[in-house]
């Protein structure tokens, strides 16, 4: 039997954490073709990849419409909606399956699938929680999903639970851990800090994510004024009209006097390199995460890692076994955690690099991208020989 022809659905152009899942994934069917929003290093590294992409001529509107948009937001982009809505029924003409990998084409590839009578995998990459989502877009999310979608692929347990508690079918739930490939640099911490302008001297600790309020950065810059023996390096900008929290970081590095301890590089796709440069990655969510690619990155780095007690975390951690957990939104509880793991650095390299090896052998095994791909395919598999109820 041929592989499935499989249309993936992405709203944003931008390459984040869930895009650079879809990178992964999409490699695993050789037939795909992609269907993208908005305009952006997403596409282009799709037909890069030898992908047949297609671009929404009006997707692009729909930047404005974010989790938290009211109905006067909403309404006015009634007729871009419907527009892109059948621009998307014209790239599903071929298809055997479409494959959402977003709450935002989730939305519409949900409306064209049952118009069109085509299956539909989601790829949610979001926890459904009270803390992230409201009760009614919640309700809409999860009725829809058990109306539309033969599959709702998940990235942990914690996404699972949320999703099925905010009133998702439990039967259409595949958890898939996400898969991360990425090698390792063999250059030595001092050569790579010297490579890279990093400083060569002292602690370092970084954090990879974009820049966002619920990201945590700025839990960071109040522990680092609590530390002064540790710099911290931010990896990430504001992506989807964060620019406000950005500023309110420059402010609060100001305030504290953090100018020469805190250095931002903006978006970095040298993701794996900086990490073996660090000392520590910090993973500081205030909110829970419904996966966190960070953290298997910093496990593939070799790096030891501190990350907030919330949502996947602890499940990719094995409750604290192979990183320390602290409690979310807490400067103290981080303060506590960075001198401890300083301390044993200089103290018990030997316990310390123990345990980051084990971290590593884990994140090579549990969250390997084959591994995911495999789980991915059988679920779109079975959504071919599905038929809607």
């Amino acid at each position: 039997m041929s592989p499935p022809k499989v249309l993936f659905v992405s709203h944003s152009g931008a390459v984040s954490g869930a895009e650079r899942v879809l990178l992964d994934v999409i490699e695993a069917f050789p037939q795909a073709r992609a269907f993208v929003f908005e305009p952006g290093d997403l596409p282009a590294r799709l037909t890069a990849a030898g992908v047949e992409t297609t671009v929404s001529k009006g997707g692009a509107t729909l930047s404005g419409a974010r989790r938290d948009s009211s109905l006067r937001v909403i309404l006015p982009l009634a007729s871009a909606l419907f527009g892109l809505t059948r621009e998307l029924m014209a790239a599903m003409k071929d298809c055997d399956v479409v494959y959402a990998n977003s709450q935002k084409a989730f939305t519409l590839a949900a409306l064209a699938c049952l118009l069109k009578r085509k299956p539909l995998v989601w790829h949610l990459h979001d926890i459904l929680s009270p803390a992230h989502f409201g009760t009614l877009q919640r309700q809409l999310q999860t009725r829809l999903a058990n109306l539309a979608a033969c599959c709702v692929i998940v990235p942990s347990d914690a996404a699972a639970q949320a999703f099925i508690a905010a009133g998702g079918t439990a039967k259409r739930v595949a958890v898939v851990p996400n898969g991360v490939s990425r090698e390792p640099d063999p250059r030595s911490k001092a050569d790579l800090r010297r490579d890279m302008g990093l400083p060569e001297a002292g602690f370092l600790a970084g954090v990879f994510s974009r820049i966002s309020p619920w990201k945590g950065q700025d839990i960071v810059l109040q522990a680092l004024a609590g530390n002064p023996d540790i710099t911290g390096v931010f990896a990430g900008s504001a992506l989807f009209g964060e620019e406000a929290y950005a500023s309110r970081l420059q402010r609060l590095v100001r305030e504290f006097g953090l100018e020469n301890r805190a250095i931002f590089l903006g978006q970095r796709s040298d993701i794996l390199p900086l990490m073996q440069a660090m000392d520590v990655v910090i993973h500081p969510s205030t909110e829970p995460e419904p996966f966190g690619l960070t953290l298997v990155e910093a496990m593939l780095a070799g790096t030891p890692l501190l990350a907030s007690d919330a949502g996947a975390s602890a499940e990719i951690l094995d409750n604290g076994r192979y990183g320390t957990l602290f409690a979310p939104a807490n400067p103290a509880a981080l303060i506590t955690a960075l001198t401890d793991l300083a301390r044993m650095a200089a103290e018990r390299p030997d316990d310390l690099a123990e345990i980051t090896a084990a971290a590593r052998e884990r994140a090579l095994t549990v969250y390997s991208v084959a591994r995911m791909n495999d789980a991915i395919a059988g679920s779109v598999a079975s959504a071919t020989r599905q038929r809607l109820a």
